[in-house]
């Protein structure tokens, strides 16, 4: 009865998509508007939605209580990667429901974002670690920046030990990536091996089911090249086709300050989900649960012609690869789909580490006092290594 209530309630909002016999494709998933359209809506209200909020303990103790006005790049990181745990933990095809008892995992992925100092991913984490990368809190941040502070964090995220690769030069190089996939942990000190045993203990948890021994979920992220000035027309088919792939993300991108989580599309519109609406601070309950409806859009999403995309805003694609066997079909998908473009392509993928860059050494967790999310009460140690890191992350 509650599906159907909520299929009501979503059904008032379907007469903004417009009749058409073309599908709608969502994060790899496929829907014909003319048959299924609740199916639709209840896929897009399942993803997180993160927006901006108010009221949430200042930033590094002296700094904002909100994001609003400048944090809308960082939700969308926060949104992508938040599909990715979804995609991880609960699988692509998992819905949400209204008022109805989610698993566990749900509401600790939930938690990982909460607008608190001690939450992995939590706008405090996210802004203090984009000082490191030239950025003042409170400061927008371009998808680039994002990426590479989703990529400093995870380091840090035990619970879902993701690799992530943020690709340079747009070039996607197997070998590196795959060398970082089944990477042990690599460094000295009680923090990494601890970290690598608790890895080696989850192997027959349920939260790594289903997982090949020792490939860590690969989150791979690519800035895609659309044209210079304005979009050119040449790259929309292959874009178009990232939204196909069942490794799907999405994309972060939009226009200057204005960011949007690209989910789909539909002709040559985008769909997104938009961060620009300011909710209260929430905050788990006791028990762990958190009071997520504020975390799910309920009303039709937004659409945008791809053309009215601005290129001056990097966009970056998102895949998740649970299993190096989504990897290698996702590979095989671009070979297809993406690279049978001649010239002009968005981006190359490789099997060897180009010989003229550095050598690929996998991120490992920089030598700090505290652990896990609690690593940003100072950020002093951490940004000694900055210079490596930016090495490994040109």
């Amino acid at each position: 009865m509650e599906y159907e209530n909520q299929i009501t309630i979503l059904s008032d909002y379907l007469e903004e998509f417009p009749e058409t016999d073309e599908p709608v494709w969502i994060l790899g998933r496929q829907h014909q508007l003319n048959t299924d359209k609740s199916k639709l809506l209840l896929d897009i209200s399942a993803r997180l939605w993160f927006t901006y909020r108010r009221k949430f303990s200042p930033i590094g103790g002296t700094g904002p209580s909100s994001d609003a006005g400048w944090g809308c790049m960082l939700r969308c990181g926060q949104m992508m990667l938040a599909q990715a745990l979804i995609c991880r933990h609960l699988g692509r095809d998992w819905q949400w429901e209204k008022h109805k008892k989610q698993p566990e995992e749900y509401h600790r992925i939930l938690r990982c974002f909460l607008d608190r100092k001690d939450c992995c991913y939590s706008i405090h984490q996210m802004a203090q670690m984009g000082v490191g990368e030239g950025k003042s809190i409170g400061e927008w941040f371009g998808p680039n920046t994002v990426a590479q502070v989703l990529k400093k964090l995870a380091l840090f995220d035990e619970w879902n030990s993701l690799a992530v690769y943020v690709s340079m030069d747009n070039t996607v190089v197997i070998e590196d990536i795959k060398k970082m996939c089944w990477s042990p942990a690599q460094s000295s000190g009680v923090a990494h091996s601890s970290a690598h045993l608790h890895r080696s203990a989850l192997g027959p948890n349920k939260n790594t089911a289903g997982l090949c021994p020792g490939w860590k979920p690969l989150l791979l992220i690519i800035p895609l090249r659309l044209g210079i000035n304005h979009i050119n027309p040449v790259y929309i088919d292959a874009f178009k086709e990232c939204f196909k792939m069942p490794q799907s993300l999405g994309a972060l991108g939009g226009k200057p300050n204005n960011a949007y989580y690209f989910i789909g599309f539909l002709g040559n519109e985008l769909i997104y989900l938009d961060p620009h609406t300011t909710q209260s601070f929430v905050d788990s309950e006791e028990n762990g649960t958190v009071d997520d409806e504020s975390f799910h859009c309920q009303q039709a999403p937004h659409r945008m012609k791809i053309m009215n995309l601005d290129p001056s805003v990097a966009l970056v694609g998102g895949f998740f690869c649970k299993e190096e066997c989504d990897f290698d079909n996702w590979c095989s998908l671009v070979q297809k789909e993406i690279l049978k473009q001649q010239s002009l392509r968005m981006f190359e993928l490789v099997q060897k580490h180009p010989p003229h860059w550095p050598p690929f050494i996998p991120p490992t967790k920089p030598e700090v006092t505290t652990t896990g999310a609690e690593l940003i009460e100072s950020t002093d140690k951490l940004f000694e290594l900055e210079e490596e890191f930016e090495i490994l992350s040109v």
